[in-house]
């Protein structure tokens, strides 16, 4: 016999967008090689290239500094790739994924300044 998912439970994304997806704009960004991300990651820009990654608070390169949301997952680990980031719009902080060194207060407020509304 075999399981049935519909017998086994049953998938619930979370969903990234919460109030008014209207006013979520996105923009085309450059995520830099040897990552791969999911929808929902907080990225930081790297001053000196304008590429993005995972956001991560120790970083000293311009990236600790939370500034984008990631659209869609993106697997860089073979070399840059092009994506589109979230630079305004509503979130749900419960479907964000944070870099090493960040929680959702070290974020919020970064975010805020851009635009981008964590609930």
């Amino acid at each position: 016999m075999h399981a049935q998912l519909k017998t086994e439970g049953s998938y619930q994304p979370v969903a990234l967008l919460s109030g008014d997806a209207a006013s979520a704009h996105l923009k085309p960004v450059v995520v830099l090689a040897g990552q791969a991300l999911s929808a929902g990651a907080v990225l930081g820009t790297i001053t000196a290239s304008k590429k993005v990654l995972l956001s991560l608070a120790a970083a000293s390169d311009g990236s600790e500094k939370p500034d984008l949301i990631l659209a869609h997952d993106v697997d860089a680990s073979a070399g840059d790739t092009d994506a589109l980031a979230y630079f305004t719009g509503p979130f749900n902080s419960q479907a964000l994924t944070l870099g090493a060194g960040h929680s959702l207060a070290s974020v919020f407020e970064p975010l805020r300044a851009k635009g981008i509304y964590l609930d």
